[in-house]
């Protein structure tokens, strides 16, 4: 393998732009070298800053390329299918999240994943900020104790993206605010309290802003909103999720709700300390000499986009230099969950997983 990773990109939307693009370019082990959309004019874009030859507008042509690395940047639908083929191809793949729409998409990109070898990390970019690797050592430690339920959530007031457009249509999302938001928050929650394998799930959705227009987030700006477009998914979504050794994880997400305030979050009960991350704030709460404590950790560097560093940690696994922090094994029990939530929304029934 050359000394610089060669790269092609599928999919140069917004999360492209604005998390994908400088990251790639700014790795010195690591170069874009095709790009890949079904609106050419997308990919133009960027082949003078990037310095690409190659541009296409069907995934299939780059796989044919001598390329190290497939990136995939498209809507939630096309992510399984994008990462076995190119998995398949001889590729290693970084896929933003969810991995799949469905478990038996995910489960697909599992056995290609154990067949030929290739990396294959989905985009978790919640685990690398400051205040999640503090907590993640905090329990690793055994200062939490025996952390054994909490709740987690992103809620916001009003702040549904793209509406109209692929975020809001089910086909090509998988769902709303459940499994766009839901990845982010459910994964940091999972990963602090030692990926416990889930067993069952209950959950609601609920449809209520479709025709409300107002916005107060910054995220209502992500994606490419369509006047009369459809909107067939949900807006806040609840449940309960619990796992094999005996913890259990309560769950909210929402594009809009009457809420004070968005807020992205986690909370973790353990038995010698209480964990609290909200808006990438932490504090934990404990107890030390016989007195109940607060105490609030100081970080140097807050909130932004974590990607570089998810692109970085990925390049590290590609070259061998570490192991991956996320397995395809864990984003299939990822999307098991956020599918049988919605199969209980839609039965009013506890769903076993098996």
């Amino acid at each position: 393998m050359a000394d610089k990773l060669k790269v092609g990109v599928v999919g140069c939307g917004g999360i492209f732009k604005f998390a994908h693009k400088d990251a790639w370019k700014n790795h010195p082990e690591a170069q874009i070298v095709a790009l890949c959309d079904i609106v050419p004019e997308k990919a133009e874009a960027f082949k003078e800053e990037l310095g690409v030859s190659h541009i296409s507008k069907d995934y299939r042509d780059l796989l044919k390329l001598d390329l190290d690395v497939i990136d995939i940047c498209t809507p939630n639908l096309f992510h399984s299918e994008i990462a076995v083929a190119a998995l398949n191809a001889g590729k290693h793949v970084l896929t933003e999240k969810p991995d799949a729409v469905s478990p038996a998409e995910a489960a697909k990109m599992v056995d290609a994943w154990k067949k030929t070898g290739k990396v294959l990390l989905s985009v978790r970019n919640n685990r690398f900020t400051a205040a999640t690797k503090f907590l993640k050592k905090f329990v690793d430690e055994g200062h939490a104790g025996d952390v054994y339920t909490g709740r987690c959530g992103w809620i916001r007031r009003r702040g549904i993206p793209g509406k109209g457009g692929w975020f809001t249509t089910k086909e090509l999302s998988g769902g709303g605010p459940l499994i766009d938001l839901g990845v982010h928050m459910i994964d940091v929650a999972m990963w602090l309290m030692g990926s416990p394998k889930p067993v069952a799930v209950t959950g609601c959705t609920y449809r209520k802003f479709a025709d409300d227009d107002s916005a107060d987030s910054i995220h209502s700006s992500f994606g490419e909103k369509k006047a009369g477009g459809t909107f067939d998914v949900e807006d806040l979504a609840i449940g309960f999720i619990r796992f094999e050794n005996g913890a259990s994880l309560q769950i909210e997400f929402s594009w809009a709700s009457n809420i004070e305030q968005e807020n992205a979050f986690v909370e973790l009960r353990g038995s010698k300390a209480g964990l609290q991350l909200s808006n990438g704030q932490v504090k934990v709460f404990s107890e030390v000499a016989g007195a109940l404590t607060d105490v609030a950790p100081k970080f140097t560097k807050h909130g932004g986009d974590h990607h570089p560093q998810v692109i970085a940690h990925f390049v590290d696994v590609v070259k061998g230099r570490a192991k991956p922090t996320l397995t395809p094994d864990q984003g299939y029990h990822m999307i098991q969950i956020l599918a049988a939530i919605y199969e209980s929304a839609k039965t009013g029934r506890e769903v076993r997983l098996a």
